[in-house]
């Protein structure tokens, strides 16, 4: 058999972070998901994707703002190769259903609405689903990137909570992206163990700390780390946040003058979770039914 129809095995989660420009966007924007996207998407890799779920992002929380905290859902996949290989150099025999409307919902390029002027609906622009999600953002504009990152299967680092169960309640989580400036990546993942670890895991109302660095090979991803803390609720993670801001020390590298010290949306992006998926949709996908 060819070298190139032989793909290693290459397990890896992935994690999407989709924002919502504005609340009006919210229902045109699921319906798109769960009418055209969700059945687009199994059909292009159900073969080598073993989950694929939606998890429904919680209200921002106060002061959510400036941890670039998403508005709409977190998207997981749990892939067996990486899509992105080389040898991959796969021909789609069908186009994603991708309209360029679809970034303007989710606030990755900038919205140029008129209710007035409306295109006609055989006049919509189709983006490459590969390409729409490679967008940057722009913070000029008000735009975010199209947060996209591959990590380990496994958490690579446990800094706090091993052995918490089911048992022990639901969790308020907290997922977020980190990206250091150019050229002080060394120096962040100093900070980052050194300054800011320490200070979460010594606040009482952190239950839970795990890690892992981006695999940024995998897609280009320009984020460094993800990370996740769980809280017991939104006012646990308030409180909390209002303590370590105080201990952190602002590093040399520093984007901003306030904790966390990193540029909102570009040098980290959040999101507030339950610990449930809302639409496991490898498993329980059944098509666009609609209320009566």
């Amino acid at each position: 058999m060819s070298d190139r129809t032989m793909l290693p095995f290459e397990p890896m989660r992935s994690l999407i972070f989709v924002d919502l420009a504005k609340e009006d966007y919210r229902i045109k924007l699921e319906n798109w998901l769960y009418r055209y996207h969700i059945p687009d998407s199994i059909s292009q890799f159900g073969p080598y994707v073993t989950k694929y779920a939606f998890y429904p992002a919680l209200p921002v929380p106060p002061g959510g703002e400036r941890f670039g905290t998403v508005r709409m859902q977190m998207t997981e996949h749990y892939w067996l190769v990486n899509p992105n290989n080389p040898k991959f150099n796969h021909h789609k025999a069908l186009t994603e259903f991708f309209p360029t409307d679809v970034l303007k919902w989710q606030n990755n390029i900038p919205d140029d609405f008129d209710p007035n002027n409306m295109a006609p609906k055989d006049e919509v622009e189709n983006i490459e689903g590969d390409d729409a999600r490679s967008t940057k953002g722009d913070a000029s504009k008000g735009t975010v990137p199209f947060i996209f990152a591959f990590i380990p299967v496994w958490w690579e680092e446990d800094f706090k909570g091993e052995g918490r169960t089911v048992e022990d309640g639901p969790n308020y989580r907290w997922q977020f992206v980190i990206k250091y400036p150019e050229g002080h990546e060394e120096e962040g993942e100093k900070w980052f163990h050194e300054e800011f670890i320490p200070a979460f895991q010594d606040a009482e109302e952190v239950n839970r700390i795990v890690s892992s660095r981006v695999i940024q090979e995998a897609n280009n991803c320009e984020f460094d780390r993800v990370c996740e803390m769980w809280f017991q609720c939104q006012t646990s993670w308030v409180n909390t946040i209002k303590e370590v801001s105080k201990k952190v020390k602002k590093p040399s590298w520093a984007e901003t003058e306030d904790f966390p010290y990193l540029t909102q949306s570009f040098g980290i992006s959040s999101v507030f979770l339950s610990d449930i998926a809302r639409a496991d949709n490898i498993t329980s996908y059944h098509g666009y039914i609609t209320m009566r």
